[in-house]
């Protein structure tokens, strides 16, 4: 078995994604670090796909591929390096299907209580596993729209992915949910991960980049900056808080400019590494 990798700059991370996906969509391995994010496919020696695409959708950018033998029984031990990822003090555990939620008297910091929300997610065919830290950001400011009263009413979910970000949301009270993706496997990924969670989610193909999001009071969009700076161009009035990731911290004052043309001022911010994750509201 061969891992072949591809580590790029983050901000060229959605372009490669998704290049990746279409070569491969059985699903992709994802790790990041210090300015890279790094996505990895694995196959049989000589039937790993042509990265020219690849290459193609890094547009110019300097990207690094590398490929190495894995051990026969990777098949069974790659679930090891899947662990349930705890988000705001315990209060979101989000974890592969064949991972217990950690106990409440566990000694992990962070550790959940009783109450804790429990969201299965697998890694396959969409981005979104929980433990990036964009994900992790979006799910912290959701928590905390939550703890001020304000987790109820209608939810868009842009970029959906997996639906691990519209899960946490319906589990946190608001409804209804809606997902957006321009993939189909994510809309099915997500339409499958909401079935298993009980959650009802509707799913919708969409392209930002070319149509306006559905009016919606809250809105939740872990994208990259130019794609949410689409979506600020266009946000409907009907939306009073969003909550937004994907962005890089450098880029997070322009994010909020775009946004503040359409009347929506920052309100909270979160930092991890290299990104950034904003909770917008009107007025």
């Amino acid at each position: 078995m061969i891992r072949l990798a591809v580590r790029c700059r983050p901000e060229q991370g959605e372009a490669v994604l998704a290049e990746l996906l279409e070569l491969a969509p059985g699903g992709v391995e994802e790790a990041a670090g210090p300015g890279w994010i790094e996505y990895a496919i694995y196959g049989a020696e000589g039937e790993l796909p042509d990265l020219g695409s690849v290459e193609a959708a890094a547009r110019g950018g300097r990207i690094e591929v590398r490929s190495e033998t894995v051990p026969d029984d990777w098949g069974d031990r790659w679930r090891d390096f899947h662990e349930p990822t705890v988000i705001a003090s315990g209060r979101v555990v989000i974890r592969p299907s064949w991972r217990q939620s950690p106990a409440p008297s566990s000694d992990l910091v962070g550790a959940p209580e009783p109450t804790s929300i429990d969201v299965v997610v697998d890694p396959g065919q969409a981005f979104g596993t929980g433990a990036h830290p964009t994900t992790r950001m979006c799910v912290e400011l959701l928590v905390a729209m939550a703890d001020a009263g304000r987790a109820r009413g209608a939810l868009l979910d842009l970029g959906t992915g997996s639906g691990v970000l519209a899960i946490v949301a319906a589990k946190l009270g608001f409804a209804p949910v809606r997902g957006l993706d321009l993939e189909r496997p994510a809309l099915e990924a997500a339409a499958e991960n909401a079935r298993v969670n009980g959650i009802e989610l509707a799913v919708e193909r969409a392209n930002l980049r070319e149509e306006a999001p559905p009016g919606t009071p809250t809105i939740v969009a872990n994208l990259t900056a130019p794609l949410l700076r689409e979506v600020a161009s266009r946000l409907p009035a009907e939306c009073r808080s969003l909550v937004c990731s994907g962005l890089l911290a450098r880029e997070a004052a322009e994010v909020e400019e775009a946004f503040a043309k359409a009347g929506m001022a920052p309100r909270k911010r979160r930092d991890s590494g290299d990104w950034s994750a904003l909770l917008l509201e009107r007025g």
